[in-house]
């Protein structure tokens, strides 16, 4: 089973490339963020066009929202809301074999790393903290956590450890938290687990960058996580089974964020 992770930065916007890269990949499940639109105005027609009539939407007019398309059936699906907000951040689906999908969209968190000082920080600890509080049950079934989890947590998933310190996405605090989710479940973070340090591994490289890859200043922000019970299935093709697709960071028009895809032996 082959799944991708995309934080597509507007799904209507782009489904062009999304069409583009499904023709190309043929992943079986495609989990995108900030899809940036309410469940009636999802392009499902492309999608089941496609091949991807299998749809879970958890939209939001205008800003964040997360969806699901497969290309075979889902036994069921939920959404669940964090820190008390309405805010589309998380849709999960049951596969054939009890196999948990959950996607999620974390808060960025503003500029400030200062949650006294910056409410959108504030919300981001938050919202990790409640992902580790959530999950504490969850060690032993088969799950996979897919999404833009906004936290680049190790030294070598930045272009700069030391002047992304302060910076957010890179804070101690943050990597704190998301080490607490990864401990109480004890979730495996694939791409790591593959592909060790030192190697540099990117997923996001900042519009602002004139020429994004000749810069190449970029953080991973994608993540694909999997429980014990997966470990085997997810590490079993090795390295070719793992891939950033930095080649859509360059199409025309593109999302900031490149795909993410791993091919399990499920």
């Amino acid at each position: 089973m082959k799944i991708t992770t995309w934080n597509i930065n507007s799904v209507r916007l782009r489904i062009g490339l999304v069409e583009r890269f499904l023709k190309q990949e043929q992943p079986d499940i495609l989990c995108l963020q900030e899809i940036k639109c309410l469940n009636d105005q999802f392009p499902r027609k492309a999608f089941e066009k496609a091949g991807y009539p299998h749809i879970a939407v958890h939209g939001q007019k205008g800003y964040h929202g997360v969806a699901i398309a497969s290309r075979t059936p889902f036994e069921e699906e939920r959404a669940d809301q964090f820190c008390s907000k309405d805010d589309c951040r998380h849709i999960a689906i049951r596969l054939k074999g009890d196999v948990h999908i959950h996607n999620f969209y974390v808060p960025a968190g503003g500029d400030e790393p200062d949650p006294a000082v910056n409410d959108k920080f504030a919300h981001k600890l938050d919202f990790m903290t409640e992902m580790a509080e959530r999950f504490g049950d969850s060690v032993d079934t088969k799950s996979i956590l897919v999404g833009d989890l906004n936290v680049a947590p190790r030294e070598h998933d930045v272009w700069s450890h030391k002047q992304l310190l302060k910076v957010v996405s890179h804070t101690p605090v943050e990597v704190e938290h998301m080490t607490r989710i990864i401990e109480r479940t004890g979730w495996i973070d694939v791409a790591r687990e593959l592909i060790p340090e030192p190697e540099k591994l990117y997923t996001w490289w900042s519009y602002r960058a004139k020429d994004w890859q000749a810069s190449n200043r970029g953080r991973r922000l994608d993540h694909i996580w999997v429980t014990p019970a997966l470990k085997k299935a997810a590490l079993a093709g090795g390295r070719a089974a793992y891939a950033i697709h930095e080649e859509a960071r360059g199409w025309e028009k593109p999302s900031d964020h490149a795909p993410v895809s791993l091919t399990l032996a499920l």
